[in-house]
């Protein structure tokens, strides 16, 4: 999407209609931004008990996490934070040489997402510089931002919502508009007409093992998604 949006295509593109999860109730209008980033900590290694002392990364990156989840922001814009992937080590008995994180950002401000990207960045300093006082081998950290989502919305009277407002009344759905990360992102950041809409049925948890879809009322998306797209040929 974010080729397709920079590539000068979008010069014959009016507007992006994404079909994103099950379920019929929503229209997503507003772009949840993200930033994500990979923090890498690392050290010399060794023998659990002859290197005893040595700077330990795990130890680092768990001390980086507790300082930063005690310290971000919670009141305010609507934000979330998730250390969703922590890689370390080779065996039980050995110091590790090396420690990872990738932790994922997200707020509906932008100035908090760089606010708690800041308490980040502090947090991993500041825990680098307490595993360093405590014993030899010092660590060091590597941090690398590895995503960037940006925000962006629609004008409530938009040519496109108000499409999908009438295919809504026509078929009797009550939705809601909604904020949330999807690939109308981008388009969105650019001040180009989207939204998103899910594709019919139900379905749950949701990047877990236990996801479940089930299909029951899906003719009433696909419905949906025909009548969306047929009104807005007729307004282009």
């Amino acid at each position: 999407m974010r080729y397709l949006c920079r590539s000068g295509a979008t010069g014959r593109i009016k507007a992006f209609l994404v079909l994103d999860g099950p379920g019929t109730d929503r229209i997503t209008s507003q772009a949840l931004a993200s930033r994500r980033f990979d923090v890498t900590i690392t050290g010399p290694g060794g023998h659990s008990w002859s290197d005893y002392g040595v700077g330990n990364p795990v130890h680092a990156l768990s001390r980086a996490v507790t300082l930063f989840t005690d310290r971000v922001p919670t009141s305010g814009p609507r934000s979330s934070f998730n250390f969703g992937l922590i890689e370390g080590g080779t065996s039980i008995n050995s110091i590790p040489s090396e420690a990872h994180a990738k932790v994922d950002l997200r707020s509906e401000s932008a100035a908090r997402i760089d606010e708690m990207a800041s308490v980040l960045l502090a947090s991993v300093e500041e825990a680098i510089g307490i595993e360093n006082s405590r014993g030899t081998g010092k660590v060091a950290t590597k941090i690398k931002e590895i995503g960037s989502r940006p925000g962006g919305g629609l004008a409530p009277d938009a040519v496109i919502l108000e499409c999908m407002r009438a295919v809504d009344t026509h078929l009797g759905i009550r939705s809601h508009l909604d904020c949330s990360s999807t690939d109308a992102n981008i388009p969105l950041s650019l001040g180009i007409p989207a939204i998103s809409i899910g594709t019919g049925g139900q379905g749950g948890g949701a990047h877990t093992a236990a996801e479940w879809y089930q299909p029951d009322g899906r003719d009433l998306g696909l419905r949906r998604i025909l009548l969306a797209v047929c009104l807005l040929l007729t307004n282009d």
